[in-house]
């Protein structure tokens, strides 16, 4: 028998793959057998790694001698079935990215650590032999602990996901253990896996627009529809309905969110609807959280999951129905290593699975309008909101020439006033964290600047401190000014952290809540925000676009845009459409329940065609302004972009090597109306984390003639000696163009 050989792939930056022998103590014919897909541990130089069999073979273009033996197979069974498999190889070729870093991206990090891919027991909860003692109605001067012993008395056990979907907080668990009422136990794994019922509560009744766009959606066939419903409009609930469809046939959903922010509240809504076990996948879980939910995926004993970009290549064997929620969202693309797009795989995903996908938004991305305009997406409309709420009403408020009082129009004051004094809740929008965009001197006009990149630093309040978000530097806020000595330095411009402070003193007896980036680093930070929130009691969010995603408001009277003007003149090309969906989603807070709305946007250009084409004629209207403009400029989505990114501390190497790639692609393809090349071009942040970046830009009309020119380039840099000398990067279909 031939000697069987070991084709694997490695999370290494090189673009091919290794060939190894089986472990010593496996025989030929048990290596045989093995499956593509399963993980293998494997010697690399003098480190171990954990990579992903493709193929079993008895040929190499090695010498058979100095291939070295595989250390273990991880795992029988294959962690990565044939159908994803093959998905994420056809993904790293589109992306141009080296297959072992993709399949390494798409497992969680203790399978890539060469931990076996085995189910743990689930674990649940039970009465104790004293709990059970207990009469019906115990318990009641404490709601929640009665209501989880009530729960215990019809049920025998109860998984977290059950008590989660109850509303009790963790910490009732917790109180019960330690009183000797209930207990840690495991799942019956004998116990049905399908439950009586798939309803925990009943559906709601659909509007007539939502029933004639939940008809169209045709499942057991690949489909793509674009759910294009405005704020409130009732989206989510034809996703639980369809949900409930494929639930029903014994299938399994895949539902993608931008934000961990909303998976939260996400999975509460649909644990209350669903009597199934639901799973959630996002960076706010640890490892071995992740790994349990990928497995009951994997397995089918999670019939629902939700989660983030990553979710995209979880194994579910029964998936009939993918969702993508806010699918305008640029979360889901990822900006480094493998720069996938979660929206488009799931397109694809899709189409070989021969399931229906449903994208949803109030604001579409332009690539997804123009597919539903052209007839290779469905286009579902929702115009009205769910029940009794309105659209609100705008109001573009002309700053120019005002006195502002740390950024707010006396007028935008007394509405915020009015609002709370009617016992209502009201919105600030602002996209900028911190106290300040930065720091300077009055006297000289010096700028605090990062020493590291080409940006200002930041200045923040508690801790005080300047802060460079785009590589982390941090520094002590200087107490007399580093040119001209003078001591007065002053902060310039509006951040979040200086809004609160001034809605504080203006309304002193309101609760201030602050929502960005650093008020919700702490694992809950949000869901506690949120339940605040809910109460209902009068208060003032003040926030930046993590405001803007999903969250439903019931209160929010009044949403207040404090700075819409910076994405009207942005230098990326997408600029102007992130800056309408964005307000848009802003505008959406407000007025969703049986309260009537109203928005006032503070603006130095309330006159300008797309501000007024936005809130007066709507989305579409904007978005078919932004695409004609589009098509005349040859852009996306009329063409097909790759970026070539280089970066490197010597400025002078990063572009030696985009002149000898322009060099290179030109002999390939030479440069025609068909595929031009723009660059090297210095990146919108020439200079970041001590690296100076340029890149080159390749358009082209064709995907195709795209797709081959990059194979072909990347194999000839990858034989040059000067791509060793710098980091370097293709990004297909690029979302930012910084």
């Amino acid at each position: 028998m031939p000697e069987i050989l070991l084709d694997i792939a490695l999370p290494t930056p090189l673009r091919r793959r290794f060939d190894y022998l089986p472990p010593t103590n496996m025989s030929a014919a048990d290596a045989n057998q093995l499956t593509a897909g399963v993980l293998v541990r494997v010697p690399f130089g003098h480190q171990e790694m954990t990579g992903v069999l493709i193929q079993t073979k008895t040929h190499t273009d090695q010498q058979l001698e100095k291939l070295r033996p595989a250390l273990a197979i991880a795992d029988k069974e294959p962690a990565l079935d044939a159908h994803m498999l093959d998905l994420i190889l056809w993904a790293a070729d589109y992306y141009q990215c080296p297959q072992g870093e993709a399949l390494s991206t798409a497992l969680p990090v203790l399978l890539r650590q060469g931990e076996a891919a085995e189910e743990r027991r689930e674990t649940c909860w039970q009465l104790t032999t004293e709990g059970k003692g207990l009469p019906a109605g115990a318990l009641k001067r404490a709601p929640k602990q009665a209501l989880l012993l009530e729960a215990l008395q019809t049920h025998s056990k109860l998984s977290r996901s059950d008590i989660a979907a109850l509303e009790i907080p963790a910490n009732i668990i917790k109180t019960l253990t330690d009183k000797g009422i209930i207990e840690k136990t495991f799942a019956d794994e004998t116990a049905p896996t399908v439950p009586a019922s798939i309803f925990r509560q009943a559906p709601l009744t659909l509007s007539e627009e939502q029933q004639a766009a939940f008809d169209q959606i045709q499942f057991g066939q690949f489909q793509v529809s674009l759910l294009d419903g405005a704020t409130g409009s009732g989206k989510t609930e034809i996703y639980l309905q369809a949900i409930a469809k494929v639930l029903g046939q014994g299938q399994q959903a895949l539902v993608l969110v931008p934000e961990i922010g909303l998976t939260p509240q996400t999975i509460a809504r649909f644990q209350k609807r669903f009597a199934v076990e639901v799973a959630a996948l996002h960076s706010g879980l640890n490892d071995r959280e992740r790994l349990e939910a990928w497995l009951h995926a994997r397995s089918g004993k999670a019939r629902i999951l939700i989660g983030t970009r990553s979710a995209i290549f979880t194994p579910m064997p029964k998936l009939g129905i993918i969702i993508v929620d806010e699918e305008h969202d640029g979360s889901f693309k990822q900006q480094d290593g493998f720069r996938y797009s979660a929206r488009d795989l799931a397109v694809v995903r899709a189409n070989r699975l021969q399931i229906p996908l449903v994208l949803g938004s109030a604001t579409a991305s332009l690539e997804t309008l123009n597919n539903a305009q052209q007839g290779r997406y469905q286009h579902l409309r929702l115009h009205a909101r769910a029940g009794n709420a309105k659209p609100p009403e705008i109001q573009l408020l002309d700053i120019r020439g005002q006195t502002l009082t740390e950024g707010f129009a006396l007028e935008t004051k007394l509405a915020i006033g009015k609002e709370i004094a009617a016992g209502n809740q009201v919105l600030v929008f602002l996209n900028r964290r911190g106290y300040a965009p930065t720091l300077e001197c009055h006297d000289c006009g010096w700028l605090a600047n990062c020493a590291h990149c080409d940006v200002r630093m930041t200045v923040h309040q508690t801790p005080r401190h300047l802060h460079c978000h785009h590589c982390g530097h941090q520094r002590a806020v200087p107490h007399k000014c580093p040119s001209c000595k003078s001591s007065r330095l002053q902060p310039l411009g509006q951040g979040t952290e200086r809004s609160e402070i001034a809605l504080r003193d203006w309304f002193p007896t309101t609760p201030i809540i602050r929502v960005d980036r650093d008020s919700t680093r702490n694992k809950n930070a949000m869901d506690k925000i949120l339940n605040e929130v809910h109460q209902g009691e009068p208060c003032i969010l003040i926030g930046t676009q993590m405001l803007a995603k999903g969250h439903h408001f019931a209160d929010v009277t009044l949403v207040v845009i404090i700075d819409a003007d910076a994405g009207l003149f942005s230098t990326d090309f997408r600029g102007p459409e992130r800056m309408g969906q964005l307000l848009l989603q802003v505008a959406g807070r407000a007025g969703r329940a049986e309260k009537s709305g109203r928005v006032i946007l503070q603006s130095h250009h309330t006159d300008h065609p797309l501000v007024q084409t936005l809130f007066f004629q709507g989305y579409q209207a904007f978005a078919d302004l932004i695409l004609q403009e589009r098509q005349i400029t040859l852009l996306p989505p009329y063409r097909y972009l790759a970026l070539l990114r280089a970066e490197t501390k010597r400025p002078e190497i990063a572009l030696d090597f985009l002149k000898l790639a322009r060099h290179e692609a030109e002999s390939i393809y030479p440069s025609s109306p068909q595929l031009n090349y723009l660059g090297p071009l210095p990146a919108m942040i020439e200079k970041r984390g001590d690296r100076f970046r340029f890149q080159l830009q390749i358009n082209s009309a064709q995907r195709k003639t795209l797709q081959h020119l990059l194979t072909l380039l990347v194999e000839r840099l990858e034989a040059n000696a000067l791509s060793k000398r710098v980091r370097w990067a293709v990004d297909v279909d690029p979302s930012e163009m910084g």
